[in-house]
C-alpha cells in the first residue's frame, strides 16, 4: 500500500549550496539520499513530498558541510501480507509471471497463477491453462494477494514479493470477469428454475 508518512532526517548542505534557497536544497538533498531506498520497516520511498520543519544549522569540526535536523512528508510504497494488489504482467519466465505492482515486482510462481495444469509457450512467451486454453501474457492486468515479502536494504533490486492468484475473485481481470458473468447466468438458471417450478394455491 501507499502511505504517507513524516519523518526526520539530518540534512547535509555543502558549502557551495549554503547561498542558495535552504528548503529547495534540503528537499533536493533529501530526495537524492532518499528516493527509492528501503527501509524494512517504512517500505520503499517513493517521493519525498513536503518540508515540514528544519532545525537550526549545525557545523561538525573540519567539515565545511552545514547539517539540518529535517522534518519533512513523504510518500511511501509498503507491501503488507495478504494485501489485495492489481498490477501488469511485466515478463512471463518457464516458473511464473513478474508483476509491476508499484516500485517493485512481484512473482507470481506458475503453481499460483491457477488450479489447472500450466503450460510455458516459450516462443510466444505466455503462460497457457491445459484445461480451459486461458492465456497469460505480458501486458495482462491481474489482481493478487501478496503472500511474501523479502525487503533487501543494501539492494532494492534484489527486494522480492510473492503473489498468489489461486483464490476466489483474483487473478486475470478477464478471467474474474469471464468468471463472475458465469456466476450470474447460473443464478439467473436458478432464480428461473424456481419460478417454473413454484406456483401459488389454486381455490
Amino acid at each position: 500500500m501507499y502511505l504517507r508518512i513524516r519523518a526526520v532526517d539530518v540534512v547535509r548542505i555543502p558549502p557551495e549550496r549554503l547561498a542558495d534557497d535552504l528548503e529547495e536544497t534540503i528537499k533536493e538533498m533529501l530526495c537524492e539520499k532518499l528516493e527509492g531506498r528501503v527501509d524494512k520497516k517504512i517500505g520503499i520511498f517513493v517521493a519525498i513530498l513536503d518540508v515540514i520543519e528544519i532545525g537550526e544549522g549545525r557545523i561538525l569540526v573540519g567539515d565545511p558541510g552545514v547539517y539540518y535536523e529535517t522534518v519533512f512528508d513523504a510518500l511511501v510504497f509498503r507491501p503488507v501480507l495478504q494485501e489485495i494488489v492489481e498490477g501488469e504482467v511485466v515478463e512471463i519466465v518457464e516458473f511464473g509471471a513478474f508483476v509491476n505492482i508499484g516500485p517493485l515486482d512481484g512473482l507470481v510462481h506458475i503453481s499460483q497463477i491457477t488450479d489447472e495444469y500450466i503450460n510455458y509457450d516459450e516462443k510466444n512467451m505466455m503462460l497457457v491453462t491445459k484445461e480451459t486454453g486461458r492465456v497469460l501474457r505480458e501486458g495482462d492486468k491481474v489482481r493478487a494477494r501478496i503472500v511474501a515479502v523479502s525487503l533487501n536494504e543494501r539492494n532494492p533490486a534484489e527486494s522480492k514479493i510473492g503473489l498468489t492468484m489461486r483464490q476466489p475473485a483474483l487473478g486475470k481481470l478477464e478471467w474474474i470477469e469471464e468468471e463472475r458473468e458465469k456466476e450470474l447466468k447460473r443464478l439467473a438458471g436458478v432464480v428461473g428454475e424456481e419460478g417454473a417450478t413454484g406456483g401459488g394455491e389454486s381455490r
